[in-house]
């Protein structure tokens, strides 16, 4: 393989270990039961930390380690004006989570088409089709 090819393949490699970090990031972010909420909450309009923490029952620093998470993630974009961290939703990298989970939409529509065509035939069907195959 000539030396091209490969700096072009360890570039591709590059770049896919990269997106996959990053989908490792969004998924763990909405992996957790408090921060699915707070991206609600940001889906509705951008808010400060304080209104986020408003239905929780945890301290404002544990909301803003979570938010932390989300930002990483790059869910969330946080600006600061003083003591105010104002917070607003960004949607790019659910769009790549959902990228992401329609290249195996076709595996689960097939599994659950077929499933349903198994449980909608008559089980006299289902007998003769079994007996043919032993």
């Amino acid at each position: 393989m000539s030396s091209r090819k490969t700096r072009l393949s360890s570039a591709n490699l590059r770049v896919g270990a990269r997106e996959d970090a990053q989908l490792e990031r969004i998924f763990r972010a909405l992996g957790d039961r408090t921060r699915r909420p707070l991206l609600a909450s940001l889906a509705r309009r951008p808010a400060m930390i304080t209104e986020l923490a408003a239905p929780f029952r945890i301290s404002l620093p544990a909301v803003s380690r979570h938010i932390r998470v989300l930002e990483r993630a790059r869910l969330v974009k946080r600006t600061v004006d003083g003591r105010v961290h104002r917070c607003v939703l960004r949607a790019a990298p659910l769009r790549e989570a959902e990228q992401w989970l329609h290249h195996y939409r076709r595996f689960w529509t097939g599994t659950l088409d077929a499933l349903a065509r198994y449980v909608e035939e008559s089980p006299d069907t289902r007998n003769a089709h079994n007996a043919k195959r032993h």
